[in-house]
């Protein structure tokens, strides 16, 4: 059985929830997030741990599934503002995608900013899914308020253009306890930019939390296995994977360890209107 195997057994092995209940028990309004990028061998071994202990979690399912695909793209300018405002940390930044639930065939434009106060905002409306591609002229009107609320240059909404695609099959976990806890589990992880050129990470798992400030019961899991949060974003990162001429300094670790085992993919033409 190959570790991506094991992991699918894991996550089969696991109690279901459905989304009504995982919503109620864990909304997580208000929460700290960590991102961790894991071996799927490693990810599969902790499943199997939490399944025998008091913290055993379930999984989300929908229509019978438990891994369900998703598809994300990400707008930019020409010369990637929102890339560079992120890999400088600046203050004022953001991120602005659609994002597909393949299974379901649900869209949504998600925009996220922060401003100069360190707060950070993500607005999330329903959008056509046969626009996610591209943004409408009504959806540009909205992200250039919304830049212009943050200290951008309004006009740069009409610079924005799809630059970088990614797709992966999420599994999200609820954890129970006094303070329950989500997480989420990203698999079959792939990138593929605007000239359709992309690659895969076969190996690793991108595993992110969610809990309502002190560490949950799946951080401590990971903890106690040796892994360790991590800086990872899947459009920046992804970018600097992709581009070797973009700044890589504040994702250097990532990009030295897990995506250094990156597969390069077969360049997609059906991809590469984005």
């Amino acid at each position: 059985m190959t570790p991506r195997d094991r992991a699918g057994a894991a996550i089969a092995a696991l109690p279901a929830i459905g989304l009504d209940a995982l919503t109620a028990d864990a909304a997580l309004l208000t929460r700290v997030d960590r991102k961790y990028v894991v071996p799927i061998e490693a990810t599969a071994s902790l499943l199997h741990d939490l399944q025998r202990s008091a913290d055993a979690p379930a999984a989300l399912e929908i229509d019978g599934e438990r891994e369900l695909a998703y598809r994300s793209v990400y707008f930019d300018t020409p010369d990637l503002l929102s890339f560079r405002l992120a890999a400088h940390g600046r203050r004022r930044r953001f991120k602005l995608r659609t994002r597909t639930y393949v299974d379901t065939g649900v869209a949504f434009l998600e925009m996220k900013t922060r401003g100069a106060r360190g707060l950070t905002r993500k607005e999330r409306d329903a959008y056509a899914l046969d626009a996610a591609d591209r943004l409408t002229v009504q959806a540009r009107g909205e992200v250039a308020e919304a830049l212009g609320a943050i200290g951008v240059a309004p006009a740069r909404a009409d610079d924005l253009d799809a630059r970088l695609q990614t797709l992966y099959r999420r599994t999200t976990l609820l954890l129970p306890g006094a303070t329950p806890s989500r997480a989420t589990i990203d698999l079959d992880l792939r990138w593929v930019g605007a000239d359709g050129a992309g690659f895969t990470l076969p190996r690793f798992a991108i595993v992110e939390t969610k809990s309502p400030g002190r560490a949950g019961a799946f951080d401590r899991a990971l903890w106690r296995a040796g892994h360790r949060p991590q800086r990872v974003s899947k459009y920046a990162t992804g970018l600097a994977a992709l581009r070797s001429d973009l700044p890589r300094n504040r994702w250097t670790r990532v990009l030295s360890g897990p995506f250094a085992s990156a597969h390069p993919s077969r360049k997609d033409t059906s991809c590469a209107a984005v």
